[in-house]
């Protein structure tokens, strides 16, 4: 069997893995007080350039989500996202679950528009009513999208300027951030990132570690009194030296760039293997998740030798699927799929 289900399936990365075996018998201080986590989170810094700035390490993302979300907006406040957001279809409700209302604006292939961004704010603050609705006090995108698209600087300038000017915080999930860093004509380095937002996080879960995200800003205060809001939210971890050492490991020896760009090589390739087929894609991705149309007949014969996903419901002659690689996927995967397509 050869899995394209998600870049999660697998555990960490060998070099990652080696790290937590050479450490695990280490005492240290703990809640992210040690040694380890203070490497990891200075070797960001330096990355992100900003020494100034300040990184906070969770365990995965729809908790990094939450609670990113709920320091950032007041009890009255609402998120301005896409319909296809990872927050809006994907993570059960867990930001409603504190308070906040998702304020939902069409996507364009998974990405918010500035101009649609523009209207819906001058419409808000247009209605003499606007004090007894929700205020939209941030704004979450994701890059890549949930589609796997990403966003151009220019296209990030512009939504973070709106931002400025309405004084909201523009808040990045980087749940796959290697992924998008690295693919093809992207035009965005992590050192963009910080002049770009106001708060990211830098995905680890599916880039390579067992577990773990690394929120980033160069604007401190937006997070006041961040432990204590993750412990609130049971998102403080008691051993987590655990974070540090996979982090310090990433952000080691170029390995997330490694497997970014790795991840994104086994991407195209197969998406090569299924064009050069006739197969089509539903959304042009440049990134390593990557979606396609194929005849049902197909997909029954694929399923006893690969996994993948269905996105969305199976139609009733062909459905929407998905194929994603990660540090996991081999060029041996990408040729027993293509073997199994020419069967």
């Amino acid at each position: 069997m050869i899995y394209f289900d998600s870049d999660y399936m697998a555990g960490a990365h060998p070099e990652v893995m080696q790290r937590l075996v050479e450490t695990n018998s280490l005492h240290t201080p703990g809640y992210g007080t040690d040694e380890f986590t203070h490497r990891a989170r200075n070797l960001i810094l330096e990355k992100c350039g900003i020494p100034d700035g300040e990184v906070y390490f969770l365990v995965g993302g729809t908790q990094t989500n939450a609670v990113v979300i709920d320091r950032l907006l007041d009890k009255n406040d609402g998120v301005v996202a896409t319909d296809t957001s990872h927050i809006n279809v994907h993570e059960a409700g867990a930001i409603e679950a504190w308070g906040h209302k998702i304020l939902i604006l069409p996507d364009n292939e998974g990405k918010l528009k500035a101009d649609a961004l523009k209207k819906y704010l001058e419409e808000f603050y247009a209605d003499d009513t606007y004090p007894h609705m929700v205020r939209p006090g941030m704004v979450y995108i994701s890059f890549p999208t949930e589609l796997g698209t990403i966003y151009s600087k220019k296209e990030l300038q512009e939504i973070y300027s709106i931002c400025r000017e309405y004084d909201i915080p523009l808040y990045i999930d980087g749940a796959r951030l290697a992924f998008g860093l690295y693919a093809k004509n992207n035009d965005i380095g992590l050192q963009d990132l910080p002049r770009l937002c106001d708060v990211f996080y830098i995905g680890g879960t599916k880039c390579g570690a067992l577990f773990g995200e690394a929120v980033v800003t160069a604007r401190p205060e937006l997070l006041r009194r961040f432990d204590s809001m993750r412990k609130l939210h049971g998102a403080l971890l008691a051993k987590g030296r655990l974070l540090g050492v996979q982090f310090e490991a990433l952000f080691s020896d170029y390995l997330y760039e490694r497997i970014g760009k790795e991840g994104v090589r086994l991407a195209m390739q197969l998406k090569e293997t299924m064009e050069a087929r006739g197969f089509k894609t539903f959304i042009d991705s440049p990134t390593n998740q990557q979606f396609f149309i194929l005849p049902n007949k197909v997909i029954e014969k694929l399923k006893p030798y690969c996994s993948f996903e269905y996105w969305g419901p199976p139609g009733k002659e062909e459905s929407r699927v998905r194929f994603v690689t990660g540090w996991s996927t081999t060029d041996a995967d990408i040729s027993t799929l293509t073997s199994l397509l020419e069967e």
